[in-house]
């Protein structure tokens, strides 16, 4: 019997542990890793090569929706899962845009979290019955209509710089984190200013909040 691997990513050490606890009692799962940020969570995947990645979305340093679509880009084999407490429209059509195979809320049964875990793992698209019905009623209203992009042409370079702007951190902090030059974190600073006509570092945490880039809640 194949075991399938488990990365677990959620800024909540109480819930990670909670997670893991739950996996480890079963015999076709294990844990190989966790993280507590999406960057993390990108390293991580490209260390340990898990099977499967639960994810939140709201994380510090990168978020999971970016942490998602790098994923997705970089190691196509790995399967998302977003595991959150966002019963929310415009989160569930970007993280499935960005390539989670899975979302399920953070209130669900332990048995529906195992069996998404392992549905995914197997290829196969997951949602919570609430979020089947936003789908549902998302499909509805805008049917073969795609809803623009949200990134506004940013790189996911930029994207990680305008998340750690927006949650404080200064541009040499940045280019510690990133592990760039304080120059080159002030080049896309510059960069995704100019690409979203945005003139001070205000409006660029208007612009994270409205987007769902950080989450204030």
């Amino acid at each position: 019997m194949s075991v399938i691997r488990v990365l677990l990513a959620d800024d909540h050490r109480i819930l990670r542990e909670g997670i893991r606890a739950l996996i480890e009692d079963q015999d076709d799962m294990q844990v190989v890793g966790e993280a507590e940020d999406g960057l993390a969570a990108v390293k991580k995947v490209a260390q340990l090569q898990p099977d499967v990645v639960v994810m939140d979305i709201a994380m510090p340093l990168l978020n999971g929706l970016e942490a998602t679509r790098q994923i997705h880009r970089d190691y196509p084999r790995v399967r998302v899962l977003i595991l959150t407490m966002h019963e929310n429209e415009e989160y569930i059509r970007q993280v499935l845009a960005a390539g989670a195979l899975g979302y399920v809320l953070k209130d669900a049964a332990a048995r529906d979290l195992l069996g998404a875990i392992r549905s995914v793992y197997q290829g196969e698209a997951v949602l919570s019955p609430a979020i089947t019905r936003l789908v549902i009623e998302d499909y509805l209203r805008w049917g073969d209509i795609r809803p623009e992009d949200t990134t506004d042409g940013l790189t996911a370079r930029e994207r990680e710089v305008l998340q750690l702007i927006a949650e404080g951190y200064t541009n040499k902090e940045i280019a510690g984190i990133l592990s760039l030059s304080v120059k080159t974190v002030q080049s896309h600073r510059t960069n995704l200013m100019n690409k979203l006509d945005l003139h001070d570092r205000g409006e660029l945490i208007k612009y994270a909040i409205q987007k769902k880039i950080i989450d204030i809640n």
